[in-house]
């Protein structure tokens, strides 16, 4: 099996650096088998691309955009944790979107994320899930996305 290293360089993909914790907390942890991530916001190059809430300030479309970025950052939280090529398949993907008051396709957003992890994982992509609309982020995000994977033995 080619790695996923070699996956993402394949898809065109390069991780981005680990972003630097806004709290107290660190990008991911190492709990036996699996590694757990902190929320990842979209950053790209230290910055937010985009604040505000979805169906308001942020188009969907742009926020489904951000939940790719948000899992990018993850993913490379995992990198820095274990390996990325140590994957065995992701477990769980959580997408929190901020949302404006009307705003119901969450799980559209969502799929910024879960589409990313199937083109690069294939079936150790696929993965449980909740998509859940929240009234605020941290930093005025439009996004968040944790991720829990599973290690090889």
């Amino acid at each position: 099996m080619a790695t996923w290293t070699a996956r993402l360089a394949e898809l065109g993909i390069e991780l981005p650096a680990v972003a630097a914790p806004v709290a107290a907390y660190v990008p991911a942890i190492v709990d036996g088998g699996l590694v757990h991530t902190s929320g990842q916001l979209p950053f790209v190059d230290g910055a937010l691309p985009a604040v505000g809430h979805v169906g308001a300030e942020v188009d969907p479309a742009e926020a489904y955009a951000l939940a790719r970025t948000a899992t990018l950052n993850a993913l490379a939280a995992v990198d820095a944790a274990a390996g990325l090529d140590r994957i065995a398949r992701v477990v769980r993907v959580t997408g929190f979107v901020a949302s404006a008051p009307g705003f119901h396709a969450q799980p559209g957003v969502v799929n910024g994320a879960s589409e990313l992890l199937g083109e690069i994982f294939g079936e150790a992509g696929a993965h449980a899930r909740s998509a859940v609309g929240v009234a605020e982020l941290p930093l005025n995000s439009p996004v968040e996305i944790e991720l829990v994977v599973r290690l090889r033995d």
